[in-house]
C-alpha cells in the first residue's frame, strides 16, 4: 500500500482523474496535513495549476475502505460528488490503497458511507456502480427557506426575468432541479446558474439542474455548480435529476441522462437509495511544486 511520497523538494504526488468529464485532481492524503482549501484554490486554476473542478483526497476511515474529501474550485469543501467518488475509487483501487474482497467495498463520504461496485479491464477499473444514498425532501435538509411540507417540488422562483419552477432535493448537497420544453444546449446557464446558486432562497448556496425530458427513459441536463460554475457532469445532479423527474411523474424507475461529458445511468425506485453509473479515467500523474 503506497503512501504519497513527499520529495525533500517539497513536491507532493497527484493524479488527474475524470467521470464524464467533470474532472478532479485526487490526492493520497492518508499521511498529509495541508491547508487544503487553499491548495484546491491554487491547484484547480486552470491558468496557473492543474486545472480541475475539484479536489479530492484519499483519507484513513475508520468507517470504510477509504474516506473522500472533496473540494471545490473555489477552495470551499463540499459533501458528496457522485462523479468524484468514481475518480476516488478507481484512484484507491488502481494503486493498493483500497483491495476489495469481490468487486465492492464502503466508501466514506460528507454524506455518510456509501457502497460502490466496480468494473474492472486489465486490472483497472473503468466503471463503477454506486450507491449515492437517499434523497432529502425535507425543505430543512436540504436547506431551502421555504415553509411547506417535503417535498417542495416546481417552486415558482424568478431570476434575472427568468422564470423558473424548482424542485428542490438534497443528495448530502442542496440541488434545485428545473425541467423544461426547450433543448438545454440553448439555456443561459452562465447568466443564471450563478443567480440560483446565490439566491437567498438557499442559505447554503445551491447546485442548480436545467433538464429536458426526451421520453419517460431519457433525459438531457446541464449542471451549474455551487462553488466551481458550469461543470460537464455531475453525478450528485444527476442523482438529484432522477429524484425529481419521478416525484414529478416524468420518468419511471430508470434513466439514461446525457450531460456534455457523456451519459449516465440512474435508478430509483422510490424509496431507499439512488443508484448512479458512469465511467472513469484516469488523464495524467503529477508532482505539484509545494
Amino acid at each position: 500500500m503506497r503512501e504519497a511520497v513527499l520529495y525533500p523538494d517539497g513536491l507532493m504526488d497527484f493524479a488527474k482523474l475524470h467521470g464524464t468529464g467533470n474532472d478532479f485532481v485526487v490526492i493520497d492524503a492518508r499521511a498529509l496535513d495541508r491547508d487544503w482549501s487553499a491548495l484546491a484554490a491554487a491547484i484547480c486554476d486552470r491558468h496557473f495549476g492543474v486545472g480541475g473542478d475539484g479536489m479530492i483526497l484519499a483519507a484513513r476511515s475508520d468507517r470504510a475502505g477509504v474516506r473522500m474529501r472533496i473540494f471545490n474550485a473555489d477552495g470551499s469543501e463540499a459533501e458528496m460528488s457522485g462523479n468524484g467518488m468514481r475518480c476516488l475509487v478507481k484512484f484507491a483501487v488502481d494503486r493498493g490503497i483500497v483491495s476489495p474482497r469481490g468487486d465492492e467495498f464502503d466508501v466514506e463520504t460528507g454524506a455518510g458511507v456509501l457502497r460502490v461496485r466496480i468494473t474492472s479491464e486489465g486490472g483497472r477499473v473503468t466503471s463503477v456502480r454506486e450507491s449515492m444514498g437517499a434523497p432529502r425532501l425535507d425543505p430543512r435538509d436540504i436547506p431551502i427557506a421555504v415553509e411547506a411540507p417535503a417535498p417542495i417540488t416546481e417552486h415558482p422562483l424568478r431570476v434575472d426575468g427568468h422564470a423558473l419552477a424548482i424542485t428542490a432535493v438534497s443528495m448530502g448537497n442542496p440541488h434545485a432541479v428545473h425541467f423544461q420544453d426547450g433543448a438545454v444546449e440553448a439555456y443561459p446557464l452562465g447568466a443564471i446558474g450563478p443567480l440560483v446558486e446565490r439566491h437567498e432562497l438557499f442559505p447554503r448556496r445551491t447546485n442548480f439542474e436545467v433538464v429536458r425530458m426526451l421520453d419517460r427513459r431519457r433525459a438531457e441536463m446541464r449542471v451549474w455548480e455551487r462553488g466551481v460554475g458550469e461543470t460537464l457532469s455531475c453525478g450528485s445532479g444527476a442523482s438529484a435529476t432522477m429524484v425529481a423527474a419521478r416525484l414529478l411523474g416524468l420518468a419511471d424507475d430508470a434513466l439514461e441522462l446525457r450531460v456534455p461529458g457523456g451519459i449516465l445511468q440512474l435508478e430509483w425506485d422510490g424509496a431507499g437509495d439512488v443508484i448512479l453509473t458512469g465511467p472513469v479515467a484516469e488523464v495524467f500523474t503529477g508532482t505539484w511544486p509545494e
